[in-house]
C-alpha cells in the first residue's frame, strides 16, 4: 500500500478546478459529481466528447487528479469536450481473506466494484441526456478511463452491446482502455455484437491488471490480449498497443501515447474509418514509475 500511495502522489500531485461540476446521482453512501472542461473554441464541426473514469484499484483516485487534468486540457486543447465522472469505489475497505474462500469471495467483490462503477457511468449518460443545456451531446460520447477506470469503461461498453443498459437507443462511438480488462463471474465475455471502436493499452507485464487473463471456475478478469484476440476471431475492428515487458506504467500513458489517442479519435471515431491495428512497442527509452502489483494495490 505505501508504494501504491507513492505512485499516486507522483501521479497526482495536487487536483485542479473544473469548469463546471454538476451532482449526477446521490447514492446511500455520497453525492456523484461530474466536471465539465470545454474547449475555448467550439470546433466548425461538432467532435465527441470524452467522458473519462479515474483509475484507483476501486479504493483510491479522483475525477480531477493533476495528471489527469492534464489530459483533459489537451484534450480540449484539440477541440474535444471532457466529462470527468466519480463512481462508488466498490473496494474501499473490502476484506477478502485467503485460500479458495478467499478468492472467491475476491472475484465476487471485483465484480462488483465494476457493475457499480458501470452503473454510476450510466447514469451519468442519463443525467447528460436529460440536461440538453449542458451541450453534451451523448449520441456523439467516448468513454476512457486507466486501470479501475479503463475496466469500468471496457465493462460499460460490454453492457451496452449484451443488452444490458438501460439507456434507449444508446451506443457510445468509442472507449479508450489505458491497461484495462472485463472482470466475469459467469465466464469469459464473448463479443455476440460488434462493439463501437476500442483502443486499448497494456503492458505485457502488467502485474495489477492482467495483461492475458486469470480465471477459475468461470470467475476471472480478461485482459486486453484476450478481448483484442476475441475481436479480432469476429473480425470486429478494433486496436491495440501491447507494449512489451512494460507493466501498470500505461495506466498513466494518456500523454505519452498522444499520438495514438489523436489517431484514434480523428479515424476510428470522427471518421468512422474501420481499422485493425495491432502493434507491439517496445521503447526503452518510453517513461516507466515502477511495478505495481496487487499486493501494492491492497
Amino acid at each position: 500500500m505505501k508504494r501504491l500511495l507513492i505512485i499516486i502522489a507522483l501521479f497526482a500531485g495536487l487536483t485542479a478546478s473544473a469548469q463546471e461540476t454538476y451532482t449526477f446521482a446521490q447514492r446511500d453512501t455520497c453525492e456523484l459529481k461530474l466536471d465539465i472542461y470545454r474547449p475555448a473554441e467550439a470546433a466548425e464541426e461538432a467532435k465527441p466528447a470524452v467522458m473519462f473514469v479515474f483509475g484507483g484499484g476501486f479504493i483510491s483516485g479522483a475525477r480531477n487528479d493533476k495528471y489527469l487534468v492534464e489530459f483533459y486540457n489537451k484534450l480540449t486543447e484539440n477541440g474535444y469536450p471532457v466529462v470527468a465522472v466519480d463512481y462508488r469505489l466498490g473496494m474501499k475497505g473490502v476484506k477478502v481473506g485467503n485460500g479458495l474462500s478467499g478468492a472467491f469471495k475476491a472475484s465476487k467483490a471485483f465484480y462488483h466494484a465494476q457493475e457499480v462503477g458501470v452503473e454510476d457511468v450510466f447514469s451519468a449518460v442519463a443525467y447528460l441526456r436529460e440536461h440538453p443545456e449542458l451541450g453534451i451531446d451523448t449520441d456523439n460520447l467516448v468513454v476512457a478511463g486507466n486501470s479501475a477506470g479503463a475496466i469500468i469503461s471496457l465493462a460499460s461498453e460490454y453492457a451496452v452491446i449484451s443488452g444490458k443498459c438501460d439507456i434507449p437507443d444508446f451506443n457510445f462511438k468509442g472507449v479508450m482502455s489505458f491497461a484495462g480488462a472485463i472482470i466475469s463471474t459467469s465466464g469469459a465475455p464473448k463479443f455476440t455484437k460488434q462493439p463501437c471502436p476500442i483502443l486499448m493499452l497494456h503492458g505485457t507485464a502488467d502485474q495489477a491488471v492482467n495483461y492475458k487473463s486469470f480465471a477459475a471456475f468461470g470467475r476471472g478478469i480478461w485482459g486486453s490480449d484476450y478481448i483484442a484476440r476475441k475481436l479480432a476471431l469476429k473480425e470486429y475492428p478494433h486496436t491495440i498497443y501491447r507494449y512489451e515487458d512494460r507493466t501498470h506504467d500505461i495506466a498513466a500513458y494518456m500523454l505519452v501515447a498522444w499520438s495514438q489517442v489523436l489517431s484514434f479519435l480523428q479515424n476510428d471515431v470522427e471518421k468512422g474509418t474501420p481499422r485493425f491495428i495491432d502493434a507491439t512497442i517496445d521503447d526503452p527509452s518510453l517513461p516507466t514509475w515502477g511495478n505495481i502489483s496487487l499486493d501494492d494495490i491492497y
